[in-house]
């Protein structure tokens, strides 16, 4: 059945599966997020026990995100993988040292015969919190500004600067969606320990802190978004595949796709009604409804960086830059990779047990203790 379909359709669904993971990780962010507020909500041992022990139980979610994004991208789109993993090669290893030090953090704070002591750890968790979420979002960046490599014609890429990713940050675009996705995931952070964690204070600093985040978050957002919505983008010819710039293109693909102009204005609602009603009104959903605008509102972003005869990873050198069409891998392993797909609601039919699992019941000053009976952070 599957291979009735054309190499140019699974190329498209697998842009769709990736651009999911991608939302999701986003939103995940939280976990980061929540890790830059311990000292601000937590003012006691106890109350930084709790705000560590409610992110700390999500840790995985993330991390496991972040690796099944890498591995899909490497399996469907393995040359947008090597030029970007191998050319900005820093940027990437930073990142990744950043979440090795998250997952030794959260295991090992709280063992007994820790020679480093738990502020270290800590201190850990803020470098995961503020330069992983920060990179992560630069990095993204550059598929909307572009990269610095030649691709020769045999699909090698070669990055022309010495600082292997690092120049990223002299771009102002690139550094914006950095800090946007660091105060976006601040404040999901903050909504959600408000959600999580059974304790007055802690929900009360929380709030100040939506409020806060929020308002630098859409400072960097909007400057981001009415940036690439004005700037020349990078477009190819479906028939002679040469990439040249188009002025107005990622504008263009949101009038010219109207269902991912739906998405971002829903998405972008749904962020500002959870900022709202959390800051606001006291309440503890602001969470679900920012988070499920955070996945919609990247997922209208990855769309229009990939679909309408759009480059997805854009090269200063135009003819060297990647598309959905040129990165992917063959027809062959795109359907063999569509069947295994199938399972991916049963995959998420397990995350969402698991979640309701361990949600179940709000964290508190009990939980938290040695002798608690339960696995602590």
């Amino acid at each position: 059945m599957l291979s009735a379909l054309s190499h140019f359709q699974l190329q498209q669904y697998w842009w769709l599966i990736m651009s999911v993971v991608a939302s999701g990780l986003v939103f995940l962010l939280f976990v980061q997020g929540g890790q830059t507020l311990i000292d601000v909500l937590g003012k006691t041992k106890e109350e930084k026990n709790m705000v560590i022990n409610s992110i700390g139980r999500k840790w995985e979610f993330t991390f496991t995100t972040l690796v099944v994004f890498a591995a899909g991208m490497f399996a469907s789109f393995p040359l947008f993988y090597s030029t970007s993993f191998g050319g900005a090669y820093y940027a990437w290893k930073i990142l990744l040292v950043c979440f090795v030090l998250q997952s030794v953090s959260f295991e090992f704070r709280r063992k007994k015969g820790n020679l480093l002591g738990e502020r270290t750890y800590e201190w850990f968790l803020y470098i995961n919190g503020f330069l992983g979420t920060f990179l992560l979002g630069a990095a993204v960046a550059t598929f909307f500004t572009g990269s610095d490599f030649i691709r020769n014609e045999y699909n090698l890429s070669t990055w022309q600067t010495e600082l292997y990713g690092l120049e990223i940050l002299f771009n102002f675009t690139n550094v914006a969606l950095g800090l946007a996705v660091l105060f976006l995931a601040r404040t999901l952070g903050a909504m959600y320990i408000i959600n999580n964690v059974d304790h007055s204070p802690i929900r009360e600093r929380g709030r100040k802190q939506v409020g806060i985040n929020a308002a630098i978050f859409l400072v960097f957002f909007l400057y981001f978004l009415a940036r690439i919505l004005t700037k020349d983008g990078f477009a190819y010819d479906p028939i002679t595949k040469e990439v040249f710039m188009e002025p107005f293109k990622y504008l263009n693909n949101y009038l010219e796709m109207p269902v991912a102009l739906i998405l971002l204005l829903t998405g972008v609602g749904l962020v500002l009604y959870g900022i709202g009603i959390a800051f606001f009104r006291k309440s503890t959903q602001g969470i679900w409804y920012s988070g499920l605008g955070t996945f919609l509102t990247v997922l209208s972003l990855f769309w229009v960086l990939g679909y309408n005869n759009t480059s997805v990873y854009p090269s200063f050198h135009l003819q060297s830059s990647l598309t959905i069409e040129n990165a992917s891998s063959s027809h062959y392993t795109l359907t063999a990779m569509t069947y295994i797909s199938f399972l991916v609601p049963v995959v998420i039919g397990y995350i969402f047990y698991a979640w309701r699992s361990i949600d179940k019941k709000k964290i508190n000053a009990d939980d938290v203790k040695d002798d608690s009976g339960h696995h602590v952070y």
